[in-house]
């Protein structure tokens, strides 16, 4: 009987543990756990320690509160000028709502990635595709709008989307590649042709700076030249005056008359001997009997000095 006891008390402690293990639940940071009451919503579980009701209470749906990544897979979008590219992407969206999510839509992943890719379609159909590389911006943005729009009912915020690659087909890379090398010849042939415009440029307006300079230059060595002959003369004539004065003073003074007159003959007898001895041909005054006065006059002069 005691043995039979403790088995019944066992298997009761059994079933309680088992019992609470079942409905004792712990929701993790930042999400939320959509609790169902004989198959109908009751309530949404935060993050903490819950216990529901054996038998009546369920965890339908489990929601992540954290920022979600989904990729989109690649598809095939025709341009505006009908080219086929291959475009992939990634969607940044995150639960707001978990009864929403959880009955709002059956699989809200796979609607934000089918809504994605069409909306991608519609924005890549609008434009052509050398804009579809400029536009990203532009065409995220679009398919944000229109994703979000529809995923307010199911609870979910579309917070980003961002085109991962874009591939055109092989023809078409090929074109845009030597475009693009024709572009880069162009601005290297412009680049080559405004350095050596401007270099020319330089050149010239070197050689004119030079010739202007070389122009001043000039022009002050000749009033520098200018300056110096004029000073030369002006420094010449007040030599020659003041050697005139002096002349005139010996000249009024006593014996001053012989005195001239015994340097212009000693002047006239030099510079007639200098003559002389400048060739082989002597050239004579037409009157010699001026040489015999002037030397007459000279030895005169010099007698009456020594006689003194």
């Amino acid at each position: 009987m005691f043995s039979d006891t403790m088995i019944m008390l066992v298997v009761l402690a059994v079933v309680v543990i088992i019992l609470f293990v079942k409905t004792a639940v712990v929701v993790p940071q930042r999400s939320e756990f959509v609790v169902e009451r004989l198959g109908k919503f009751h309530n949404a579980l935060g993050a903490g320690f819950h216990i529901l009701i054996p038998f009546l209470d369920k965890i339908a749906y489990r929601r992540s509160l954290k920022e979600e990544v989904m990729d989109i897979p690649s598809q095939t979008c025709i341009t505006k000028d009908n080219v086929a590219v291959s475009i992939d992407g990634v969607l940044y969206l995150q639960v707001i709502d978990s009864k929403l999510s959880a009955y709002g839509i059956e699989n809200y992943y796979v609607a934000a990635s089918q809504l994605a890719q069409t909306s991608l379609r519609s924005a890549i159909g609008k434009i052509s595709l050398d804009k579809t590389f400029e536009e990203r911006e532009n065409i995220n943005r679009q398919v944000i709008e229109a994703v979000d729009e529809a995923a307010q009912n199911w609870g979910i915020k579309v917070l980003r989307y961002e085109i991962k690659d874009i591939t055109p087909p092989a023809s078409v890379m090929e074109a845009m590649e030597r475009q693009m090398k024709a572009e880069r010849e162009k601005r290297a042939e412009i680049a080559t042709s405004e350095g050596d415009r401007q270099a020319r440029i330089n050149r010239a307006e070197g050689m004119r700076q030079e010739a202007i300079s070389v122009s001043e230059g000039e022009k002050q060595k000749r009033i520098n030249e200018a300056e110096g002959r004029s000073r030369e003369i002006e420094l010449l004539a007040q030599a020659t005056a003041q050697g005139l004065l002096a002349v005139a003073a010996a000249v009024a003074a006593e014996g001053g008359v012989t005195a001239a007159n015994l340097r212009v003959a000693e002047r006239y007898l030099a510079e007639f001997g200098n003559l002389a001895k400048a060739g082989n041909t002597m050239i004579l005054p037409a009157n010699l009997a001026d040489i015999a006065g002037v030397v007459a006059t000279a030895m005169s002069v010099m007698r009456e000095e020594k006689g003194k």
